[in-house]
């Protein structure tokens, strides 16, 4: 059952034992700004699954619904520009590996009704990238060690184009002892996918091209330091750079990209002086108006990493901030800025932070969200 804290209130609501559930505290305000997500959880019982969050900070308003049911880990979840085409996956095992699943999103009352699902082609899928027209989706298959992609029709239908299995393993033998794709990502003009492997510690860039019938082709391979294990990336907002998050060794990688091609440019530590304990760096984003990259690491640190950018080029750390609850797998920004949302999967809630719009700086506010195991946040645009 999903409940939610709204502290700023003072108030907590017991939400009904139901599929579709909210708890809400309401204050009369006018023509309130709003943010609404999709969540991705792993579930513990048939009627959990995908979830849709509303917030709205003038009303005081936090509310979160199961929207989909009965659908197993549904751990990444994303949707098309409009919002009216949403796509996730099953992370689980198989033969031959998880589902991935497509569904039509109505924006009156956020229903999912499921268009189609197919087997994701290797086991355990965490990933889904959209191409730019929306026309394929790509899926990376954690412990299948591979990518497939799905080519998309007009009404939502999925057809099995391509599967690529990736092959070797680095020096950890616990978590490198195989390929593990963790992320497939289109690169700003949506001419290449940038595939972060951290089994074979690499970054591989596939040439992406939709008038053939096997869309990707292989670029190039870019190592990574031994044991880093890559997982989550993202562009700078011009494009001309790769920001790297290294799950084993909590770092930060940054490269220059220019047509296709990675080259190291600077590395940071996501650990304060001093720091010992278990580390698991795994999301990475940039703040809307290009300014910070925030990162979380998982572990015992549980933090968020604020880092800014000097006129130079260099980035530099801004902040290192608790990230108000345990395992901070995944997190978002509004559209404006103002908050970032933290979803952490160990100690099962959502919890939302201010944003400086100048220093990037966050300061942990009293709203917070509670239900099962969230682990994605996808930001449906207004």
């Amino acid at each position: 059952m999903n409940s939610i804290k709204t502290l700023c209130a003072a108030l907590l609501l017991a939400a009904c034992s139901s599929p579709k559930q909210e708890t809400e505290v309401i204050a009369s305000t006018p023509t309130p700004s709003s943010y609404e997500f999709l969540i991705g959880t792993y579930t513990d019982s048939p009627i959990q699954g995908i979830n849709h969050l509303y917030f709205s900070p003038s009303e005081n308003i936090l509310t979160v619904e199961t929207i989909a049911g009965g659908i197993a880990n549904p751990s990444f979840v994303i949707a098309s520009k409009d919002g009216k085409r949403v796509f996730s996956l099953e992370e689980e095992s198989g033969t031959p590996g998880g589902q991935v699943l497509s569904f039509a999103r109505n924006p009156e009352d956020n229903s999912l009704t499921l268009i189609d699902q197919k087997k994701s082609g290797g086991d355990h899928p965490c990933h889904i990238s959209i191409s730019p027209n929306e026309d394929y989706v790509i899926l990376g298959n954690y412990t299948g060690g591979s990518l497939s992609v799905f080519k998309v029709s007009s009404d939502g239908m999925l057809e099995h184009a391509q599967t690529i299995q990736h092959k070797g393993k680095s020096v950890n033998p616990q978590r490198q002892e195989k390929p593990h794709v963790h992320s497939t990502t289109f690169d700003p003009a949506g001419k290449q996918v940038l595939v972060a492997d951290l089994g074979t510690d690499k970054i591989y860039v596939y040439d992406f091209d939709c008038s053939q019938a096997e869309p990707l082709r292989l670029s190039g391979e870019f190592p990574v330091t031994p044991g880093d294990g890559p997982r989550h990336l993202t562009f700078s907002a011009d494009g001309k750079e790769v920001l790297v998050v290294e799950e084993m060794t909590a770092s930060l990688d940054v490269f220059a990209y220019e047509n296709g091609i990675l080259t190291p440019k600077q590395r940071l530590s996501l650990l304060v002086e001093g720091f010992e304990g278990k580390v698991g760096a795994a999301e990475i984003r940039l703040s809307p108006d290009g300014k910070q990259v925030y990162v979380s690491n998982r572990g015992d640190a549980n933090t968020i990493s604020v880092f800014g950018k000097r006129p130079s080029g260099e980035y530099v750390p801004v902040q290192n901030i608790s990230s108000g609850g345990l395992m901070p797998r995944n997190f978002n920004l509004t559209a404006d800025g103002k908050y970032l949302l933290v979803a952490h999967q160990a100690s099962n809630d959502i919890v939302i932070f201010e944003r400086d719009s100048f220093t990037g700086k966050l300061t942990q506010t009293l709203w917070k969200a509670e239900l099962n195991k969230p682990v994605y946040l996808f930001r449906l645009e207004e």
